[in-house]
């Protein structure tokens, strides 16, 4: 069995500690990876599936958001992943995002986000929190609810921002109790998948590990690999 090249986003400050849990889930997956982040040398083998990952805000400049004060965002990181994507997805290259990378995906296909959802969805609890506290629904015959088979599925909450207006080809596949999406997916590509929680931090749930699994399965099928050289 192949084992396929995962490239993983993360963020610059901080991010090995991410990248160190991704590598871990996929690795028990059956899948190698590689951490990609701006200005470090992108691998010269071609990538079969991308992560996208979580950590810093996106620049609402890029999709027409409110700018807010003291939020963490890298301009550098942005332009990465929105050419990785916009390589990507013509191709129909195998793509999980992860919180932050949920959103990206939405932004690179022409979605909109909420910058605060505490903003607009002001009866929703604040919860900031690894462990698998927050109760998701997840929509009954979409790809997600095919390979996490759990509904409702219990998972962890670190972001503040999610996705509003869906881009060009999404669908949702799940919400929270309060109505916040916390998944999206294409509705034709193979393999393009946003969850809004951290599945790299639930390894011990098997619900979660399947959507590496997932990933790697999808990307062992690739025909045309992402041709990914030069610098991030």
């Amino acid at each position: 069995m192949s084992r396929p090249l995962i490239g993983v986003t993360t963020s610059r400050r901080g991010g090995w500690r991410s990248y160190l849990m991704h590598r871990l889930a996929l690795l028990r997956a059956g899948a190698r990876s590689v951490r990609l982040i701006p200005g470090s040398p992108l691998p010269s083998e071609p990538l079969q599936g991308l992560v996208i990952g979580g950590g810093d805000d996106i620049g609402a400049e890029i999709y027409g958001g409110k700018v807010l004060p003291d939020v963490r965002i890298d301009p550098d990181r942005d332009k990465l992943e929105l050419g990785l994507l916009h390589a990507a997805l013509p191709l129909r290259l195998p793509i999980l995002g992860i919180c932050r990378g949920s959103q990206m995906i939405n932004v690179a296909l022409g979605g909109t986000l909420h910058t605060d959802i505490y903003e607009v969805y002001v009866q929703a609890p604040k919860m900031r929190t690894v462990l698998p506290r927050k109760s998701v629904s997840i929509l009954p015959g979409t790809a997600l609810d095919r390979i996490l088979c759990c509904n409702p599925c219990q998972v962890n909450a670190l972001h503040h921002q999610s996705v509003d207006r869906l881009g060009d080809g999404l669908r949702i596949s799940a919400k929270d109790e309060s109505g916040i999406i916390q998944a999206v997916e294409s509705e034709s590509a193979p393999f393009l998948l946003g969850v809004q929680w951290h599945p790299e931090l639930l390894v011990w749930k098997k619900p979660q590990q399947r959507l590496f699994a997932a990933l790697a399965e999808a990307a062992r099928q690739v025909q045309a690999p992402l041709e990914a050289t030069g610098k991030a």
